[in-house]
């Protein structure tokens, strides 16, 4: 078995490999970040339904489905960045790591006043 001194650094192979890896993973971000907006949408809407036919003294609870969902986001995108950095891809993980503490500021920013 080779040891991990003798393998030569990343080559173009690699970099091809990379760069291909870190496209998957930000479009499956995309994607998560779409979902979450689509549902957070359609919610929205909902309890805008909900609330039309209500008197104005009545307070509606506190809607924590933004906190849950974009903190969820943040938490698979940060869990992927330390997968990414522990497998060795560091530039992958550190973009992953940027955009999950952007997540994690709107997921604060998000949360509910009681």
């Amino acid at each position: 078995m080779p040891e991990l001194a003798d393998k030569k650094p990343f080559g173009g192979e690699s970099a091809l490999t990379a760069g291909c890896l870190l496209f998957l993973v930000l479009v499956a971000d995309v994607a998560a970040g779409l979902l979450v907006g689509i549902v957070l949408a359609v919610r929205g809407l909902g309890r805008m339904d909900a609330g039309s036919g209500q008197a104005a003294t009545t307070v509606q609870p506190p809607d924590w489905a933004p906190a849950l969902g974009f903190g969820s986001l943040a938490l698979a995108v940060g869990v992927t960045a330390v997968v990414l950095l522990r497998i060795g891809h560091r530039a992958i993980g550190a973009v992953q790591l940027t955009v999950c503490a952007f997540l994690a500021v709107h997921t604060l920013w998000s949360w509910p006043d009681p």
